[in-house]
């Protein structure tokens, strides 16, 4: 999996599926009703969600990814709320009105962060209510690298055949999350991501793993797949490939709250990988990553591309360290989107020394994030004279790296910081000495955006020039 480099900005994915909005009604709980044995729920809190096929267009553009959404809604308020909340969230839309059905809404009560209640107001969609759907996506598909059909047996996806074979032909990845045991219909499809239960109701229960294997591959052939992607709940993934060895992920959650919408997620992450031009192992990898996380959350819950980047970044033990000027602004971009404040410095940092630990200790407790900027080799000799650095900049950026108050470490060749600071724009701008404001290079940067400048003393007797004179001297 890419970290610092994971990017979904020039993914394109066009879903198709069964749209439905999700309803939920809040509420404290705190007695029983005296008309029966049900708790009273005091509403105080409406909100609504995009759901179903919705909610996984909703998932891709939360990454960062371009979402195109085709399906059906009911001629009602309903239908009107989730076209206005998909145009909201930046997804472009094209939706047949049903003339006598009504939008699919999920209704929960909640109270106590606990879903006390689901009432569901459907209709099945037939083929009077979908008839423009092959029409709309086609019209879509050139801009697409990935067609995802979200099937929940609502009757959007009653000919799916169609779909693929148009995919095919555009050479358009087709993604498909099933429903039912008529697996066929999904024939000539790029993958497949049955759970396991909408697995075994298809291929019989497997009583070990060469079993689902060995089925697994003979669906493949069967169906003419290039992949089958089995989501086992806390037993993780499986993915099947005709050539390739299994794959076995293990589940990543270290807390279930709630698995609404999961499922919306895997393949969301999954198509936004692939349109991005990520592997197909790599894909499912950072799928089976965003399950981990969202099954924590309350209801049909997203991630963000941020979100997504860091946990990458996380498991790579890879969130800090040395990066270049692009690394370092997906990082800080990563950074803001969790409210957090950057603080930046700058210096030689030659012979590291206490003066120097303590100096980028207090810098950090002054934000949440703190960046290191390192005079290059020739700024150092420039500004040290001849003999300076005594340490070459990869060796001072890797001493800087190692400590606990430094997030991120950089080299710069140019006199002074300031490019950095009109790149970086950082909230707090720190320099080490007895410094007014106005003797800080590039203040006038930082305050001119909004930015704070403080200057803080080094310890005393601390000085990388007296320690490197003292060893001449020695």
């Amino acid at each position: 999996m890419k970290g610092k480099n994971l990017r979904f900005d020039s993914a394109n994915v066009l879903v198709v599926g069964d749209l439905m909005l999700d309803r939920y009604w809040h509420g404290d709980t705190s007695r029983i009703s005296p008309e029966a044995p049900v708790p009273v729920v005091k509403v105080d809190q409406l909100e609504d969600r995009l759901g179903g096929a919705a909610n996984v267009a909703l998932n891709i553009v939360s990454l960062g990814a371009g979402a195109s959404l085709v399906g059906v809604v009911g001629q009602d308020e309903a239908g009107q709320t989730l076209a206005e909340r998909s145009h909201s969230a930046g997804i472009q839309t094209d939706f047949q009105q049903a003339k006598d059905k009504p939008t699919i809404t999920k209704l929960r009560v909640i109270s106590r962060q606990q879903q006390l209640l689901r009432l569901d107001f459907e209709e099945p969609f037939d083929g009077d209510d979908t008839d423009q759907i092959l029409t709309k996506t086609i019209a879509l598909l050139p801009h697409a690298s990935v067609l995802l059909l979200s099937d929940y047996a609502k009757g959007v996806l009653q000919a799916p055949q169609a779909l693929i074979a148009e995919a095919n032909k555009h050479g358009v990845k087709v993604l498909v999350d099933p429903k039912g045991d008529e697996f066929s219909r999904y024939a000539g499809a790029t993958l497949l991501t049955p759970n396991i239960a909408e697995f075994e109701a298809v291929v019989g229960v497997c009583a070990s793993e060469t079993e689902l294997v060995s089925r697994g591959l003979a669906l493949l052939d069967e169906l003419r797949l290039e992949a089958l992607l089995i989501t086992r709940g806390e037993q993780g993934m499986t993915l099947l490939r005709k050539g390739y060895a299994e794959l076995h992920l293990p589940a990543r959650a270290r807390e279930v709250f709630d698995v609404t919408g999961a499922g919306d997620t895997v393949i969301a992450v999954l198509a936004s990988a692939l349109a991005a031009d990520q592997s197909l192992a790599d894909a499912i990898a950072l799928a089976n990553l965003a399950a981990g996380i969202v099954v924590g959350k309350l209801g049909t819950a997203t991630i963000s591309g941020p979100e997504l980047r860091r946990a990458v970044l996380h498991e790579q033990g890879s969130e800090r360290g040395v990066v270049n000027d692009e690394q370092l602004l997906v990082d800080i971009a990563d950074a803001r989107a969790q409210g957090e404040k950057v603080v930046f410095t700058n210096g030689c940092f030659d012979i590291l020394h206490a003066g120097h630990v303590g100096y980028l200790e207090q810098a950090r407790k002054l934000g949440d994030r703190l960046i290191v900027a390192v005079n290059a080799d020739q700024s150092v000799k420039k500004l040290k004279g001849v003999g300076r650095p005594i340490n070459p900049e990869d060796r001072r950026m890797a001493v800087l790296a190692g400590l606990e108050s430094v997030d991120w470490v950089l080299s710069f060749a140019d006199d002074t910081p300031e490019r950095l600071l009109e790149l970086i724009k950082p909230e707090i701008l720190v320099k080490g000495g007895d410094y007014n404001k106005e003797e800080v290079v590039g203040w006038e940067i930082v305050e001119g955006y909004g930015g704070e400048v403080k200057a803080l003393d080094f310890l005393d007797d601390c000085s990388t020039s007296a320690i490197v004179e003292k060893i001449q001297n020695d």
